[in-house]
């Protein structure tokens, strides 16, 4: 595979914060082995990093991230903490020094100094320098910058982050739209100007919230702009908004490796069942029109649309449902046509003529409650017990 130059798509690592960023969000908590069980099918689907959790925060972090971290084959286990000797400590503790990948906060927006940490800046990178210093002396392989709210800090703060970061013993700098504010171009421009700061021996992570909806767009002109790593959530599960979503991201750069130059290990098709696990641990409807995942993503109940359906799915299919353990999907509601009717009588092997076509669309199609669908199957039903009914009268 090639992309538009001819050239080998770079193939992009994904950091799954599913497990730490979406269990963050209000009702999303989970049991250290119910994490350890996502954990698992998480790694199956082919990511580089589960991040399991924020060690410093709880007990119960310490104990999934300890779990997760004995369990994990392929995937390394990441976990966060801050710029502190105590959650360092504690993250090492947790997770071992083994495939780890530790996530150190840096206070990276004057916004963040003044008002949350109420501290100076050279203090803020003194405790960055210690933190990134002592999990290197502890033997942590992998050293993640995090730079917290890096798309509202100025670039001169930024830049004395990553220096320092770096020579205090960093391997990957993390630029963050924590907040989720910030435009595809922006956020494109930032990364591009930060990959210029880092050797091409540390690799560049990004972290996007979707606040007015673009993390997925940040995300990829991310990538445009060398991103080596991104981090995701099923679902996009998170922080107020939530987070990039992993099957979006994997799911168009499966689609479009040759427009971004990029590729990913990860398997498509088992996606929406660990989204079902994930649900169904922290009581989560499923919504309707989520991109991939909701519940008529690939439905349709328009009778111009099911018409094209008929004829050939591609009219109006452009995923290919399977690819993500879905399902194609007519509906039969109001704004159906009678070819849909025609479909289900010949499926039922009744020979309609026009009048009854029209009949039946009155009454089982035009006449629908407002709201209301049902299968294909069900108004096959529905018809034969009308023809029944209408046979058992003539006698």
């Amino acid at each position: 595979m090639t992309d538009s130059t001819g050239r080998a798509p770079r193939r992009i690592s994904i950091f799954d914060t599913t497990l730490r960023d979406g269990e963050q969000a209000p009702r999303n908590a989970m049991s250290p082995r119910t994490k350890l069980d996502l954990a698992l099918r998480i790694e199956a689907l082919g990511v580089d990093a589960v991040e399991a959790g924020f060690p410093a925060s709880s007990a119960k972090d310490v104990e999934a991230t300890r779990l997760i971290s004995e369990a994990l084959t392929t995937a390394r286990v990441a976990t966060l903490c801050r710029a502190a000797r105590g959650d360092v400590e504690a993250a090492v503790e947790a997770a071992g020094t083994k495939n780890h990948q530790l996530q150190v906060i840096a206070t990276a927006s004057e916004i963040h100094l003044e008002h949350k940490r109420g501290i100076t800046r050279d203090a803020a990178l003194r405790e960055l320098y210690d933190a990134i210093s002592l999990a290197s002396s502890l033997g942590v392989p992998f050293i993640t910058l995090a730079m917290e709210d890096s798309s509202r800090g100025s670039l001169d703060l930024l830049r004395a982050t990553v220096e320092t970061a770096l020579e205090a013993g960093a391997t990957q700098v993390g630029v963050g739209d924590t907040m989720g504010c910030v435009t595809p171009a922006e956020f494109g421009e930032l990364v591009a100007t930060v990959r210029e700061w880092a050797p091409a021996s540390a690799s560049l992570t990004v972290h996007c919230h979707n606040d007015f909806g673009l993390a997925l767009a940040n995300t990829m002109a991310a990538v445009e702009a060398g991103a080596d790593e991104v981090q995701v959530t099923l679902g996009g599960i998170g922080e107020r908004a939530g987070n990039t979503a992993l099957e979006e991201v994997v799911g168009l750069l499966a689609y479009k490796s040759e427009v971004y130059g990029a590729t990913t290990d990860v398997k498509t098709e088992g996606m929406y069942e660990v989204y079902s696990a994930i649900r169904a641990a922290i009581g989560l409807e499923e919504p309707r029109n989520k991109a991939l995942f909701g519940t008529y993503a690939f439905a349709t109940a328009a009778g111009m649309h099911q018409q094209g359906m008929l004829q050939n799915p591609l009219t109006y299919e452009y995923v290919e449902p399977g690819r993500f353990g879905r399902e194609s999907q007519l509906l039969v509601a109001r704004h159906s046509g009678r070819a849909v009717l025609r479909h289900v009588a010949a499926q039922a092997k009744l020979d309609l003529h026009d009048d009854m076509v029209d009949s039946l669309y009155e009454k089982y199609v035009n006449g629908r409650a407002d709201g209301d669908c049902v299968e294909l199957g069900v108004l096959r039903e529905e018809i034969l017990a009308e023809m029944a009914n209408t046979a058992e009268s003539a006698r």
